[in-house]
C-alpha cells in the first residue's frame, strides 16, 4: 500500500509539471502576442530555474520589472474570523497589549456584523463574528470548517484600480469588485481577491480618507481599567505574515504572488535544511517591489512522521495564515512584558544556547543582548556575518493548533530563522506530541 501511495504521488507529481510547463507555453505565447515583456521576462525564470545551493537559503536580489503602474505601501490590517469578536479582542489586548480602537455593530447599524478592532502602533487587527444564526452563510461556513482564524490580509496601496485591473488580466479571482465606502472624513476605494485557501487579500486606497479606521466604524468607547495596570508591549508593525499550504502547493501559490501582484521572490529554502529527526518543510518568501509585505509560503515536506505545517493544514482544513510575525525594537523589554501579561511562549531546550555560545565565539557576529537574558527568555537568535535577529514565538492562540504570533527584532539581517528552524521545530513537536498529532 505504502509503495503504491508513493507511486502514486510521483505520478502526480509528473502530472503537475508537465501541466506547469504546458501552462508556461501557452503563456509565453500569449504574453509574446501581446508584447508584454515584463512577463515573458518571469517566464523565462521560470523555465530557467533556480540555480542553488539547497544546504542554504537563498536571498533573491533580481526584483523583475517595475510595475508600470500602482504600489503596495504596507499592510493595512488583518480580518479574523471568530465565534466571539469581543472576547477575542479582549485577549490580545490583555495578554498583548493591544488598544481597543474601532467598532462596528448593531449600535452602529451594521445588523450581520459585529467588529471589533485593536491596535498596537501601525498594527490592527480586525476581529469580526456574526450577530444572527445564519447570515452571512460563508461565514457560518468558514467557523465551522476553519475555526477561529485570519479571514483577510489587507495591503494598503496608490491607484488601486491599476493593481487590481492587472491582476484580474493575470488570472487572478475576484471575490469583490472595486467599490468605494464614504463618511464625513473622506471616501476609502477598496477591492478584494482570492489568495491562497479561503483567504483574501483587499486592497485599499485610503488616500482621501481622514477618518479613525474605515466608514461604517466608530472609535471604541470602552477603555478597559487593566490597560493602565499593565506594561505596554512595544510592538511596532507587522514585519511578515506565513501561509501554510498542503503538500506541493507553495510554488504554484508563490507563482501566483509573481504573476498576478507582480510580487518577486525574496528569499527560499528546502527541506534539506529545514528538518528534524520526524518532520520537514519548504518554504518561499515573495515580496512587493519596494518589500515592505513579506509573504512567505510554506508547505510540508515528506519526514518520519507529521510535520507541523500538515498538522496545521489538517486543523484548519486546507490553507491558511500560520502565523503573523510583529517587529520590535527591543525584544528583551517586549518578551518580558507579554511573560508578565502571562503569555505563553515555546519552550527551547538548553542545549539550543549551549550551542549557540560556541558557535558565536567562531563568529564575526557580536551580539549586543545578554545571552544569559536571551537563554531565560527563550529567545532564539539567527545570524551570519553581516547581523543578526532574535524571534519568539507563542503558543498556538485558540484551541485549535493552527494560528501562532512571532516577535521579532532585526539587527542588520532579512533572513527568516533559518538557522533556528530545527530548534524550532523541535519546540513545536514537544508540543505536537502532547496533543497527540506528531
Amino acid at each position: 500500500m505504502g509503495q503504491y501511495s508513493n507511486f502514486n504521488k510521483k505520478v502526480k507529481k509528473a502530472t503537475r509539471k508537465k501541466d506547469f510547463i504546458k501552462g508556461l507555453a501557452l503563456e509565453t505565447e500569449k504574453a509574446a502576442s501581446e508584447q508584454r515583456m515584463g512577463d515573458l521576462y518571469q517566464i523565462t525564470k521560470k523555465l530557467c530555474g533556480n540555480k542553488r545551493n539547497t544546504k542554504m537559503p537563498t536571498s533573491y536580489t533580481d526584483k523583475g520589472p517595475k510595475p508600470e503602474s500602482g504600489r503596495f505601501l504596507n499592510f493595512a490590517h488583518v480580518t479574523f474570523w471568530v465565534g466571539n469578536a469581543k472576547q477575542a479582542a479582549s485577549y490580545y489586548c490583555t495578554r498583548m497589549g493591544f488598544e481597543p480602537f474601532a467598532y462596528k455593530g448593531l449600535e452602529t447599524g451594521s445588523r450581520e456584523i459585529a467588529a471589533h478592532v485593536v491596535k498596537q502602533n501601525k498594527i490592527v487587527f480586525a476581529f469580526q463574528s456574526m450577530l444572527n444564526p445564519d447570515v452571512p452563510k460563508e461565514f457560518g461556513a468558514h467557523l465551522v470548517k476553519h475555526g477561529d482564524g485570519v479571514k483577510d490580509v489587507a495591503f494598503e496601496v496608490e491607484d488601486l484600480q491599476a493593481i487590481f485591473k492587472r491582476a484580474v488580466g493575470r488570472g487572478a479571482i475576484v471575490v469583490k469588485e472595486p467599490w468605494e465606502e464614504s463618511d464625513e472624513n473622506g471616501t476609502v476605494k477598496l477591492a478584494q481577491v482570492q489568495t491562497y485557501g479561503d483567504t483574501t487579500h483587499t486592497l485599499i486606497d485610503k488616500s482621501k480618507y481622514k477618518g479613525l479606521f474605515l466608514p461604517g466604524y466608530q472609535p471604541s468607547k470602552f477603555k478597559d481599567p487593566l490597560s493602565d495596570m499593565l506594561p505596554t508591549i512595544g510592538l511596532n508593525f507587522i514585519d511578515h505574515i506565513v501561509g501554510n499550504q498542503p503538500d506541493e502547493e507553495m510554488v504554484p501559490v508563490s507563482d501566483w504572488y509573481e504573476k498576478n501582484l507582480m510580487f518577486h521572490r525574496f528569499w527560499s529554502i528546502d527541506d534539506s535544511q529545514m528538518h528534524t529527526e520526524y518532520s520537514a518543510l519548504r518554504s518561499i518568501v515573495v515580496t512587493n517591489y519596494e518589500e515592505t509585505i513579506k509573504m512567505p509560503i510554506n508547505e510540508p515536506a515528506p519526514g518520519k512522521r507529521k510535520s507541523q505545517i500538515q498538522e496545521y493544514v489538517d486543523f484548519y482544513g486546507g490553507a491558511g495564515v500560520q502565523h503573523i510575525a510583529m517587529q520590535s525594537d527591543d525584544i528583551i523589554k517586549s518578551v518580558t512584558k507579554l511573560r508578565e501579561r502571562g503569555m505563553l511562549f515555546l519552550d527551547i531546550p538548553d542545549t539550543y544556547y549551549k550551542n549557540l555560545r560556541e558557535r558565536l565565539k567562531k563568529s564575526k557576529c557580536k551580539v549586543k543582548e545578554n545571552l544569559d537574558t536571551i537563554q531565560k527568555l527563550n529567545i532564539l537568535i539567527d545570524y551570519d556575518e553581516n547581523g543578526y535577529l532574535l524571534q519568539i514565538f507563542t503558543k498556538i492562540m485558540q484551541d485549535r493548533p493552527t494560528l501562532f504570533l512571532e516577535v521579532i527584532q532585526r539587527n542588520n539581517h532579512q533572513g527568516f530563522g533559518a538557522g533556528n528552524f530545527k530548534s524550532l521545530f523541535e519546540a513545536i513537536e514537544i508540543d505536537q506530541a502532547a496533543r497527540g498529532n506528531l
